[in-house]
Protein backbone atom coordinates (compact mmCIF):
# COMPACT_ATOMS: atom_id res chain seq x y z
CA UNK A 1 0.00 0.00 0.00
CA UNK A 2 1.52 3.37 -1.04
CA UNK A 3 1.40 6.61 0.93
CA UNK A 4 -1.44 8.01 -1.16
CA UNK A 5 -3.62 5.00 -0.35
CA UNK A 6 -2.77 5.35 3.36
CA UNK A 7 -3.70 9.05 3.24
CA UNK A 8 -6.94 8.27 1.40
CA UNK A 9 -7.89 5.57 3.87
CA UNK A 10 -7.13 7.84 6.83
CA UNK A 11 -9.15 10.67 5.36
CA UNK A 12 -12.08 8.34 4.67
CA UNK A 13 -11.96 6.86 8.17
CA UNK A 14 -11.76 10.26 9.89
CA UNK A 15 -14.64 11.65 7.86
CA UNK A 16 -16.83 8.64 8.60
CA UNK A 17 -16.12 8.87 12.35
CA UNK A 18 -17.16 12.53 12.44
CA UNK A 19 -20.28 12.00 10.32
CA UNK A 20 -21.35 8.94 12.31
CA UNK A 21 -21.31 10.83 15.61
CA UNK A 22 -22.95 13.92 14.12
CA UNK A 23 -25.68 11.84 12.47
CA UNK A 24 -26.39 9.79 15.61
CA UNK A 25 -26.45 12.84 17.87
CA UNK A 26 -28.68 14.93 15.65
CA UNK A 27 -31.02 12.06 14.86
CA UNK A 28 -31.64 11.52 18.58
CA UNK A 29 -31.50 15.19 19.59
CA UNK A 30 -28.39 14.80 21.76
CA UNK A 31 -25.55 17.30 21.87
CA UNK A 32 -22.23 16.01 20.57
CA UNK A 33 -18.90 16.76 22.22
CA UNK A 34 -15.39 16.65 20.79
CA UNK A 35 -14.44 13.89 23.21
CA UNK A 36 -17.35 11.81 21.90
CA UNK A 37 -15.79 11.95 18.43
CA UNK A 38 -12.33 11.21 19.84
CA UNK A 39 -13.52 8.21 21.89
CA UNK A 40 -15.44 6.70 19.00
CA UNK A 41 -12.55 7.43 16.63
CA UNK A 42 -10.11 5.56 18.87
CA UNK A 43 -12.47 2.57 18.94
CA UNK A 44 -12.77 2.55 15.14
CA UNK A 45 -9.01 2.95 14.71
CA UNK A 46 -8.43 0.00 17.04
CA UNK A 47 -10.91 -2.11 15.06
CA UNK A 48 -9.19 -1.25 11.78
CA UNK A 49 -5.73 -2.02 13.22
CA UNK A 50 -6.87 -5.41 14.48
CA UNK A 51 -8.58 -6.13 11.16
CA UNK A 52 -5.39 -5.37 9.21
CA UNK A 53 -3.14 -7.28 11.59
CA UNK A 54 -5.33 -10.37 11.63
CA UNK A 55 -6.52 -10.05 8.01
CA UNK A 56 -10.11 -10.24 9.16
CA UNK A 57 -13.04 -10.40 6.80
CA UNK A 58 -14.41 -6.95 5.93
CA UNK A 59 -17.87 -7.86 7.18
CA UNK A 60 -16.44 -8.62 10.63
CA UNK A 61 -14.76 -5.22 10.85
CA UNK A 62 -17.96 -3.48 9.72
CA UNK A 63 -19.99 -5.40 12.32
CA UNK A 64 -17.50 -4.44 15.01
CA UNK A 65 -17.85 -0.81 13.89
CA UNK A 66 -21.64 -1.01 14.24
CA UNK A 67 -21.21 -2.34 17.79
CA UNK A 68 -18.76 0.49 18.57
CA UNK A 69 -21.23 3.13 17.34
CA UNK A 70 -24.05 1.48 19.29
CA UNK A 71 -21.89 1.60 22.43
CA UNK A 72 -21.07 5.26 21.79
CA UNK A 73 -24.76 6.07 21.38
CA UNK A 74 -25.69 4.22 24.57
CA UNK A 75 -22.79 5.22 26.83
CA UNK A 76 -21.78 8.63 25.51
CA UNK A 77 -25.02 10.08 24.16
CA UNK A 78 -27.29 8.22 26.66
CA UNK A 79 -29.79 7.02 24.06
CA UNK A 80 -32.23 4.13 24.42
CA UNK A 81 -31.44 0.70 22.96
CA UNK A 82 -33.83 0.66 19.96
CA UNK A 83 -32.86 4.08 18.63
CA UNK A 84 -29.16 3.36 19.33
CA UNK A 85 -29.28 0.21 17.20
CA UNK A 86 -31.24 1.95 14.47
CA UNK A 87 -28.89 4.94 14.36
CA UNK A 88 -25.78 2.71 14.28
CA UNK A 89 -27.06 0.49 11.47
CA UNK A 90 -28.34 3.47 9.46
CA UNK A 91 -25.06 5.34 9.86
CA UNK A 92 -22.97 2.41 8.60
CA UNK A 93 -25.45 1.49 5.88
CA UNK A 94 -25.38 5.01 4.44
CA UNK A 95 -21.58 5.18 4.54
CA UNK A 96 -21.14 1.74 2.96
CA UNK A 97 -23.83 2.46 0.37
CA UNK A 98 -22.14 5.74 -0.55
CA UNK A 99 -18.81 3.92 -0.77
CA UNK A 100 -20.34 1.29 -3.06
CA UNK A 101 -21.94 3.89 -5.34
CA UNK A 102 -18.65 5.79 -5.66
CA UNK A 103 -16.78 2.53 -6.30
CA UNK A 104 -19.25 1.66 -9.06
CA UNK A 105 -18.68 5.05 -10.66
CA UNK A 106 -14.91 4.60 -10.42
CA UNK A 107 -15.06 1.15 -11.97
CA UNK A 108 -17.27 2.38 -14.80
CA UNK A 109 -15.52 5.67 -15.56
CA UNK A 110 -11.89 5.43 -14.45
CA UNK A 111 -10.38 2.56 -16.50
CA UNK A 112 -9.05 4.95 -19.12
CA UNK A 113 -7.11 6.92 -16.49
CA UNK A 114 -5.08 4.00 -15.08
CA UNK A 115 -1.42 5.01 -15.20
CA UNK A 116 -2.34 8.63 -15.95
CA UNK A 117 -1.31 11.60 -13.80
CA UNK A 118 -5.00 12.49 -13.55
CA UNK A 119 -5.82 9.34 -11.60
CA UNK A 120 -4.88 10.75 -8.18
CA UNK A 121 -6.90 13.97 -8.56
CA UNK A 122 -9.84 11.92 -9.77
CA UNK A 123 -9.57 9.62 -6.74
CA UNK A 124 -9.58 12.71 -4.49
CA UNK A 125 -12.63 13.97 -6.35
CA UNK A 126 -14.27 10.57 -5.82
CA UNK A 127 -13.50 10.84 -2.09
CA UNK A 128 -15.10 14.27 -1.98
CA UNK A 129 -18.13 12.85 -3.82
CA UNK A 130 -18.29 10.09 -1.20
CA UNK A 131 -18.48 12.65 1.62
CA UNK A 132 -21.10 14.72 -0.21
CA UNK A 133 -23.22 11.65 -0.93
CA UNK A 134 -22.97 10.55 2.71
CA UNK A 135 -23.95 13.99 3.98
CA UNK A 136 -26.91 14.20 1.61
CA UNK A 137 -28.20 10.76 2.61
CA UNK A 138 -27.77 11.55 6.31
CA UNK A 139 -29.74 14.78 5.90
CA UNK A 140 -32.53 12.93 4.05
CA UNK A 141 -32.74 10.20 6.71
CA UNK A 142 -32.66 12.73 9.53
CA UNK A 143 -35.46 14.72 7.93
CA UNK A 144 -37.64 11.63 7.62
CA UNK A 145 -36.91 10.64 11.24
CA UNK A 146 -36.70 14.14 12.69
CA UNK A 147 -38.89 13.40 15.73
CA UNK A 148 -37.88 9.95 16.95
CA UNK A 149 -39.34 10.61 20.42
CA UNK A 150 -42.82 10.87 18.86
CA UNK A 151 -42.44 7.72 16.75
CA UNK A 152 -43.56 4.47 18.37
CA UNK A 153 -41.85 1.11 17.86
CA UNK A 154 -38.73 2.62 16.30
CA UNK A 155 -37.02 -0.74 16.71
CA UNK A 156 -39.28 -2.23 14.03
CA UNK A 157 -37.35 -0.24 11.45
CA UNK A 158 -34.30 -2.37 12.25
CA UNK A 159 -35.61 -5.29 10.17
CA UNK A 160 -35.88 -3.52 6.78
CA UNK A 161 -32.74 -1.45 7.47
CA UNK A 162 -30.77 -4.58 8.37
CA UNK A 163 -31.94 -6.19 5.14
CA UNK A 164 -30.70 -3.23 3.09
CA UNK A 165 -27.46 -3.21 5.08
CA UNK A 166 -26.86 -6.94 4.59
CA UNK A 167 -27.50 -6.64 0.85
CA UNK A 168 -25.03 -3.77 0.57
CA UNK A 169 -22.36 -5.64 2.54
CA UNK A 170 -22.80 -8.61 0.25
CA UNK A 171 -22.30 -6.38 -2.79
CA UNK A 172 -19.20 -4.80 -1.27
CA UNK A 173 -17.77 -8.15 -0.22
CA UNK A 174 -18.37 -9.89 -3.52
CA UNK A 175 -17.68 -7.06 -5.97
CA UNK A 176 -15.18 -4.68 -4.33
CA UNK A 177 -12.36 -4.37 -1.88
CA UNK A 178 -13.50 -2.35 1.07
CA UNK A 179 -11.06 0.48 0.57
CA UNK A 180 -9.23 -0.19 -2.74
CA UNK A 181 -11.27 0.41 -5.91
CA UNK A 182 -11.54 -2.47 -8.34
CA UNK A 183 -10.93 -0.89 -11.76
CA UNK A 184 -11.19 -3.10 -14.81
CA UNK A 185 -12.49 -2.76 -18.38
CA UNK A 186 -14.11 -6.16 -18.20
CA UNK A 187 -16.28 -5.25 -15.21
CA UNK A 188 -17.70 -1.94 -16.45
CA UNK A 189 -21.05 -3.48 -17.32
CA UNK A 190 -21.26 -5.34 -14.02
CA UNK A 191 -20.45 -2.24 -11.98
CA UNK A 192 -22.96 -0.17 -13.92
CA UNK A 193 -25.62 -2.69 -12.96
CA UNK A 194 -24.45 -2.65 -9.34
CA UNK A 195 -24.61 1.15 -9.36
CA UNK A 196 -28.25 0.97 -10.45
CA UNK A 197 -29.07 -1.64 -7.78
CA UNK A 198 -27.47 0.44 -5.04
CA UNK A 199 -29.30 3.56 -6.17
CA UNK A 200 -32.53 1.57 -6.04
CA UNK A 201 -31.56 0.33 -2.56
CA UNK A 202 -31.15 3.93 -1.38
CA UNK A 203 -34.51 4.87 -2.90
CA UNK A 204 -36.13 1.85 -1.21
CA UNK A 205 -34.67 2.89 2.16
CA UNK A 206 -35.95 6.46 1.83
CA UNK A 207 -39.37 5.20 0.74
CA UNK A 208 -39.48 2.85 3.74
CA UNK A 209 -38.62 5.69 6.14
CA UNK A 210 -41.18 7.95 4.49
CA UNK A 211 -43.89 5.29 4.79
CA UNK A 212 -42.97 4.76 8.45
CA UNK A 213 -43.15 8.51 9.10
CA UNK A 214 -46.57 8.74 7.48
CA UNK A 215 -47.75 5.76 9.50
CA UNK A 216 -46.61 7.43 12.73
CA UNK A 217 -48.35 10.65 11.76
CA UNK A 218 -51.51 8.68 11.08
CA UNK A 219 -51.33 6.98 14.48
CA UNK A 220 -50.76 10.31 16.21
CA UNK A 221 -53.67 11.88 14.36
CA UNK A 222 -55.87 8.91 15.30
CA UNK A 223 -54.88 9.22 18.97
CA UNK A 224 -55.55 12.96 18.90
CA UNK A 225 -58.94 12.35 17.27
CA UNK A 226 -59.87 9.79 19.92
CA UNK A 227 -58.84 12.19 22.66
CA UNK A 228 -60.82 15.01 21.06
CA UNK A 229 -63.85 12.73 20.69
CA UNK A 230 -63.69 11.83 24.38
CA UNK A 231 -63.31 15.50 25.26
CA UNK A 232 -66.29 16.31 23.05
CA UNK A 233 -68.45 13.78 24.87
CA UNK A 234 -67.35 15.19 28.22
CA UNK A 235 -68.14 18.75 27.11
CA UNK A 236 -71.62 17.68 25.99
CA UNK A 237 -72.21 16.27 29.48
CA UNK A 238 -71.08 19.54 31.05
CA UNK A 239 -73.32 21.57 28.75
CA UNK A 240 -76.33 19.35 29.45
CA UNK A 241 -75.69 19.54 33.20
CA UNK A 242 -75.35 23.32 33.07
CA UNK A 243 -78.62 23.64 31.20
CA UNK A 244 -80.38 21.33 33.68
CA UNK A 245 -78.95 23.26 36.64
CA UNK A 246 -80.15 26.57 35.29
CA UNK A 247 -83.60 25.10 34.63
CA UNK A 248 -83.70 24.06 38.29
CA UNK A 249 -82.65 27.55 39.33
CA UNK A 250 -85.35 29.04 37.14
CA UNK A 251 -87.93 26.73 38.72
CA UNK A 252 -86.72 27.62 42.23
CA UNK A 253 -87.01 31.31 41.48
CA UNK A 254 -90.52 30.77 40.13
CA UNK A 255 -91.57 29.05 43.36
CA UNK A 256 -89.80 31.42 45.73
CA UNK A 257 -92.94 33.49 46.30
CA UNK A 258 -94.85 30.41 47.38
CA UNK A 259 -92.04 29.48 49.74
CA UNK A 260 -92.04 32.96 51.24
CA UNK A 261 -95.81 32.82 51.70
CA UNK A 262 -95.54 29.53 53.56
CA UNK A 263 -92.74 30.92 55.71
CA UNK A 264 -94.76 34.06 56.48
CA UNK A 265 -97.72 31.93 57.49
CA UNK A 266 -95.63 29.82 59.85
CA UNK A 267 -94.04 32.81 61.53
CA UNK A 268 -97.31 34.75 61.65
CA UNK A 269 -99.15 31.75 63.12
CA UNK A 270 -96.84 31.56 66.10
CA UNK A 271 -94.84 28.62 64.88
CA UNK A 272 -91.20 29.86 64.91
CA UNK A 273 -89.64 26.41 65.18
CA UNK A 274 -91.48 25.16 62.09
CA UNK A 275 -90.51 28.40 60.35
CA UNK A 276 -86.83 27.90 61.16
CA UNK A 277 -86.96 24.31 59.93
CA UNK A 278 -88.61 25.43 56.69
CA UNK A 279 -86.02 28.20 56.31
CA UNK A 280 -83.19 25.65 56.67
CA UNK A 281 -84.74 23.58 53.89
CA UNK A 282 -84.87 26.66 51.67
CA UNK A 283 -81.21 27.43 52.47
CA UNK A 284 -80.18 23.86 51.61
CA UNK A 285 -82.07 24.00 48.32
CA UNK A 286 -80.48 27.35 47.49
CA UNK A 287 -76.98 26.08 48.37
CA UNK A 288 -77.43 23.05 46.11
CA UNK A 289 -78.13 25.39 43.21
CA UNK A 290 -75.21 27.73 43.85
CA UNK A 291 -71.77 27.61 42.24
CA UNK A 292 -68.47 28.12 44.08
CA UNK A 293 -67.19 30.08 41.07
CA UNK A 294 -69.25 32.74 39.34
CA UNK A 295 -67.71 33.43 35.92
CA UNK A 296 -70.81 34.62 34.10
CA UNK A 297 -70.89 31.47 31.97
CA UNK A 298 -73.02 28.58 33.28
CA UNK A 299 -71.06 25.91 31.41
CA UNK A 300 -67.72 27.11 32.79
CA UNK A 301 -69.23 27.40 36.29
CA UNK A 302 -70.33 23.77 36.17
CA UNK A 303 -66.97 22.64 34.82
CA UNK A 304 -65.00 24.50 37.50
CA UNK A 305 -67.19 23.05 40.22
CA UNK A 306 -66.69 19.50 38.95
CA UNK A 307 -62.94 19.77 38.30
CA UNK A 308 -61.94 21.75 41.37
CA UNK A 309 -64.40 19.91 43.60
CA UNK A 310 -62.60 16.65 42.82
CA UNK A 311 -59.26 18.22 43.82
CA UNK A 312 -60.05 19.62 47.26
CA UNK A 313 -56.47 19.10 48.43
CA UNK A 314 -55.33 21.84 46.02
CA UNK A 315 -55.65 25.52 46.94
CA UNK A 316 -57.62 27.27 44.23
CA UNK A 317 -58.31 30.88 43.36
CA UNK A 318 -60.61 31.88 40.52
CA UNK A 319 -60.88 35.51 39.53
CA UNK A 320 -62.47 36.02 36.14
CA UNK A 321 -65.69 37.25 34.63
CA UNK A 322 -66.38 36.08 31.09
CA UNK A 323 -68.20 38.66 28.96
CA UNK A 324 -71.66 37.73 27.75
CA UNK A 325 -71.92 37.39 24.87
CA UNK A 326 -68.27 36.88 24.10
CA UNK A 327 -68.36 35.30 20.64
CA UNK A 328 -66.78 32.06 21.89
CA UNK A 329 -68.75 28.83 21.68
CA UNK A 330 -69.37 27.03 24.97
CA UNK A 331 -67.84 23.88 23.53
CA UNK A 332 -64.55 25.68 22.83
CA UNK A 333 -64.53 27.20 26.31
CA UNK A 334 -64.96 23.71 27.73
CA UNK A 335 -62.06 22.42 25.62
CA UNK A 336 -59.80 25.18 26.96
CA UNK A 337 -60.83 24.99 30.61
CA UNK A 338 -61.08 21.21 30.91
CA UNK A 339 -57.69 20.51 29.33
CA UNK A 340 -55.98 23.35 31.20
CA UNK A 341 -57.43 22.20 34.53
CA UNK A 342 -56.60 18.53 33.90
CA UNK A 343 -52.98 19.44 33.19
CA UNK A 344 -52.80 21.79 36.17
CA UNK A 345 -54.27 19.26 38.61
CA UNK A 346 -51.93 16.52 37.35
CA UNK A 347 -48.92 18.84 37.73
CA UNK A 348 -49.96 19.86 41.26
CA UNK A 349 -50.34 16.25 42.36
CA UNK A 350 -46.92 15.26 40.99
CA UNK A 351 -45.00 18.21 42.44
CA UNK A 352 -43.76 19.08 45.90
CA UNK A 353 -44.69 21.94 48.22
CA UNK A 354 -48.18 23.36 48.63
CA UNK A 355 -50.21 22.67 45.47
CA UNK A 356 -52.17 25.63 44.15
CA UNK A 357 -54.07 26.69 41.05
CA UNK A 358 -54.92 30.27 40.13
CA UNK A 359 -57.22 31.19 37.24
CA UNK A 360 -57.62 34.79 36.11
CA UNK A 361 -59.11 36.58 33.14
CA UNK A 362 -58.76 40.06 31.73
CA UNK A 363 -60.28 41.82 28.78
CA UNK A 364 -58.12 43.99 26.55
CA UNK A 365 -60.18 45.60 23.82
CA UNK A 366 -61.36 42.90 21.43
CA UNK A 367 -59.21 40.28 23.15
CA UNK A 368 -59.65 38.27 26.32
CA UNK A 369 -56.66 36.82 28.16
CA UNK A 370 -57.11 33.67 30.24
CA UNK A 371 -54.25 32.80 32.61
CA UNK A 372 -53.85 29.44 34.36
CA UNK A 373 -51.07 29.27 36.95
CA UNK A 374 -50.20 26.20 38.99
CA UNK A 375 -47.38 24.63 40.96
CA UNK A 376 -45.38 21.92 39.22
CA UNK A 377 -42.34 19.70 39.77
CA UNK A 378 -38.87 20.97 38.88
CA UNK A 379 -37.01 20.10 35.71
CA UNK A 380 -37.62 20.95 32.07
CA UNK A 381 -41.08 21.14 30.53
CA UNK A 382 -42.40 17.79 29.26
CA UNK A 383 -43.27 17.48 25.55
CA UNK A 384 -46.56 19.12 24.60
CA UNK A 385 -49.39 16.61 24.82
CA UNK A 386 -52.80 16.27 23.21
CA UNK A 387 -54.43 18.51 25.84
CA UNK A 388 -52.25 21.50 25.00
CA UNK A 389 -52.72 20.81 21.29
CA UNK A 390 -56.51 20.93 21.78
CA UNK A 391 -56.19 24.25 23.63
CA UNK A 392 -54.02 25.68 20.85
CA UNK A 393 -56.51 24.52 18.20
CA UNK A 394 -59.39 26.19 20.05
CA UNK A 395 -57.39 29.42 20.43
CA UNK A 396 -56.38 29.50 16.76
CA UNK A 397 -60.04 29.09 15.83
CA UNK A 398 -60.62 32.55 17.32
CA UNK A 399 -57.41 34.06 15.90
CA UNK A 400 -55.74 33.76 19.27
CA UNK A 401 -52.52 32.33 20.63
CA UNK A 402 -51.19 30.15 23.47
CA UNK A 403 -48.09 30.86 25.54
CA UNK A 404 -46.58 28.52 28.14
CA UNK A 405 -43.89 29.46 30.63
CA UNK A 406 -42.17 27.73 33.53
CA UNK A 407 -40.20 29.52 36.24
CA UNK A 408 -38.93 27.35 39.07
CA UNK A 409 -41.85 25.41 40.49
CA UNK A 410 -44.51 27.57 38.84
CA UNK A 411 -46.11 26.92 35.46
CA UNK A 412 -48.29 29.38 33.60
CA UNK A 413 -50.54 28.91 30.59
CA UNK A 414 -51.84 32.04 28.86
CA UNK A 415 -54.60 31.77 26.25
CA UNK A 416 -55.42 34.85 24.18
CA UNK A 417 -58.81 34.84 22.44
CA UNK A 418 -60.37 37.28 19.99
CA UNK A 419 -63.91 37.95 21.27
CA UNK A 420 -64.89 40.59 18.71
Amino acid sequence: MDYFSIFLDGLCLTGQVIMHILFTGRLTGKKQRLWHVASYGLAIAAIEWVSVRLSLNGILSISAGVLALYAASRLLLKNQRPISWLAAVLAFYVSQLSFGIVNSLEAALFPGFIGSSLLYPLLLAAQALFFLLCAGCYLAVRKLLSRTEDMPCTGLLLFPVLFFFAAELYILQSAYGFYVPSISFETVGKHSTLLLLQAMGLAALLCTLYAYRRLCQGLQAQAALQSLTQASQAQKVYIAEAQARYEQTKSFRHDIRNHLSVLDGLLGGGKPEEGRAYLKKLAAASEALSFPCQTGNPVVDILLREKLGAAKEIETEVSLLLPRPCGIDDFDLCVIFSNALDNAIAACRSGGGTPSIRITGKRQGDFYMLAFENTCPGGPLPPAGTGLANIRSAAEKYRGAVLTEKAGGQFSLNVLLNIS
